[in-house]
């Protein structure tokens, strides 16, 4: 692998990874080091969590010391196990991680909880069979995705009819929170009668999601609404339906409540989004993580807030 691939930090330097047979890096007692790893620093919502942590470090800079780190895109599970391998290497107490798959990190955790490292998990939720297989715990902090994207898909269901027909943009197919907002939308179409008649992963990306929605828009001129898994792909989708010559005839749903998607919401291009406070988000898991450093044990799962947006 590319090392230099894999220093993608936005906080403190990290390292060279020396491989998995690599000595853990000493510590100082007294103030911890804990490693923030994130999906795809090309993805807004990340950088607004990083923000958020740096600004809460800066605030506590006499309590931890922070490392932040993500991935170049959505899928690179390859360079996210690399900077768990390079945050145990560099000392850190605790990780607190945004896996990019809800499966594929697993083994890499189990080995840094091996090797003494606290592990939080945020965003997206672990997966609960193969952690157990894997007799690893894993505490997680942050919001019921199902719930939120539910509420989100009645705020797009209140104007439409009993049988228009829909579609949804899903995130990675193997992340749980993408599964999980896929099915809160179901849930809310379900509820209100409506007919889903396609459901296509955009990957998490503006692009990839552009390409889907032009092509259910071509594949199913009746459909009303587009529910994209995240804002990234509510763009791409809003872009898709403007070109189509459709703007106010398909609306538009996303999920995160970037910066970007705003203006948007504000017009009426998006018509409902989600807000999981991203830059608290990160900042919760790292508490949870002090508190455990401090009085041991393992915490609790939170569930965090989610707020719906619209116009």
């Amino acid at each position: 692998m590319n090392i230099s691939r894999l220093l993608l930090c936005l906080g403190v330097g990290v390292v060279a990874l020396t491989g998995p047979g690599c000595k853990r890096k000493p510590v100082a007692p007294g103030k911890p080091r804990v490693a923030l790893v994130m999906k795809s620093l090309a993805n807004e919502f990340f950088r607004t969590m990083a923000d958020g942590a740096k600004a809460h470090q800066a605030q506590h800079a006499a309590d931890y010391e922070l490392i932040v780190s993500g991935i170049k895109n959505e899928t690179d599970l390859a360079e996210q196990v690399g900077l768990v391998e390079q945050m145990v290497a560099q000392g850190a107490r605790a990780i607190v991680i945004a896996p990019a798959d809800s499966k594929a990190l697993v083994p890499a955790l189990k080995r840094a909880k091996a090797a003494g490292v606290l592990i939080i998990n945020i965003d997206n939720k672990l997966d609960a069979d193969v952690l157990r297989q894997a007799g690893l715990e894993v505490p997680f902090v942050g919001p019921d995705n199902r719930a939120g994207a539910r509420r989100v898909g009645g705020v797009v269901a209140k104007t439409l009819h009993a049988g228009d027909e829909v579609a949804i943009i899903e995130g990675v197919t193997t992340a749980f929170n993408g599964q999980q907002r896929k099915a809160g939308f179901e849930d809310a179409m379900k509820a209100a009668g409506m007919k889903i008649v396609d459901s296509q992963s955009g990957q998490w990306e503006m692009e990839k999601a552009n390409g889907v929605a032009t092509g259910v828009l071509g594949a199913h001129p009746g459909v009303k609404a587009l529910l994209c898994a995240n804002d990234n792909m509510a763009l791409g989708a809003a872009a898709a339906v403007q070109a189509a010559g459709r703007k106010g005839q398909v609306l538009v749903a996303g999920f995160d409540n970037i910066a970007a998607i705003k203006p948007l919401i504000a017009d009426g291009r998006v018509t409902a989004t989600a807000d999981q406070h991203g830059d608290q988000l990160a900042v919760f898991g790292i508490e949870a993580a002090l508190q455990a450093l401090k009085q041991g044990g393992t915490p609790a799962d939170r569930t965090t807030v989610v707020d719906v947006i619209s116009k």
